[in-house]
């Protein structure tokens, strides 16, 4: 297992930790950490099943307070998850962002939105 503090390819099992998790240990770095470490699930006493329901309603367009109501989950604890999960797909698109090679880009929607700035702002003078 890859350790995700160091990036060192050789972590080893180290134990288990006192909910039944695996836990590893770095040899380059010396630090443990559990398979779970830098996910949506890491910390969370929340079942992967009812982080899958939030995230699902959310993308549905249901209200956060609402996803609170019947999932049954504190909203701030609602909250903290959909934070999470938009924080790690923002990364994610930003590194796979980074590798599309593209030849043209078409603006045509910012040249409306100036355009229409612009006959605004002459209408105005």
């Amino acid at each position: 297992m890859e350790c995700p503090l160091c990036g060192h390819s050789k972590a080893h099992k180290h134990g288990k930790m006192p909910n039944g998790h695996q836990r590893y240990l770095c040899p380059a770095c010396h630090q443990t950490f559990c398979e779970s470490f830098d996910s949506l699930y890491y910390r969370r006493h929340v079942s992967r099943e009812q982080i899958r329901q939030v995230l699902q309603a959310h993308s549905e367009g249901s209200s956060l307070r609402g996803i609170s109501r019947t999932s049954g989950l504190a909203y701030n604890t609602v909250v903290s998850i959909v934070r999470s999960a938009s924080q790690k797909a923002q990364l994610v698109h930003n590194q796979e962002v980074q590798s599309v090679e593209t030849e043209e880009v078409c603006a045509d929607e910012m040249w409306s939105f100036v355009a229409k700035n612009k006959s605004n702002a002459t209408a105005k003078n």
